[in-house]
C-alpha cells in the first residue's frame, strides 16, 4: 500500500500537468466523482463536519490498526477535496495520519485557489481526521 507522501505527489504529478486553473477545478471536480463517497448512513449530523460552507460527511473505521476514511459532500469542489483527503490519508496508522504534513494542499496551489470559506472548511475536514486518527491512536494505546 502506498504511503501518504507517495499518494500526495501522485496527486502533485496529476495537476503539475496544467498551469490553467478552469483545468484544475475540473480536476479536482473529477477526483470527486472517482471518489467512494459516504455510506449514506454516515450522512448525519453526527459526521457532519463544522466549519464547512458545504455540507460534508466524514466517516473513519479502524482495522488492523489502520485508519480508512470515508468522505463526501454535497458541491462538487468540495467533493473533490474531501476525495483527495480520504485517497491520500485512508489505510495508514494513525501516527502516520497524525504526523503527515498534507503538503500537497500547498504544492498544487489549493489554498491560493480557494475562496476563504472553502479554504476554512478544508482545514475543518483535515481537523477532524486527525481528529480521528487521535481517538484511534489512544484506543490502540490502552
Amino acid at each position: 500500500m502506498a504511503t501518504i507522501q507517495e499518494r500526495q505527489e501522485e496527486i502533485i504529478e496529476e495537476f503539475s500537468f496544467s498551469e490553467d486553473w478552469l483545468d484544475r477545478y475540473q480536476l479536482i471536480i473529477d477526483k470527486g466523482n472517482e471518489g467512494e463517497g459516504i455510506d449514506v448512513k454516515y450522512k448525519d449530523d453526527q459526521h457532519l463536519i463544522e466549519g464547512c460552507q458545504s455540507k460534508v460527511w466524514v466517516n473513519a473505521d479502524l482495522k488492523d490498526g489502520k485508519v480508512y476514511y470515508q468522505g463526501e459532500s454535497n458541491t462538487e469542489i468540495v467533493n473533490g477535496i474531501v476525495s483527495m483527503l480520504v485517497y491520500i490519508l485512508s489505510g495508514n496508522t494513525p501516527d502516520d495520519i497524525l504526523n503527515a504534513d498534507l503538503e500537497f494542499i500547498d504544492k498544487i496551489g489549493l489554498k491560493e485557489h480557494l475562496t476563504p470559506t472553502r479554504s476554512n472548511g478544508m482545514l475543518a475536514m483535515v481537523k477532524q481526521m486527525r481528529m480521528y486518527a487521535m481517538v484511534f491512536k489512544a484506543q490502540l494505546e490502552k
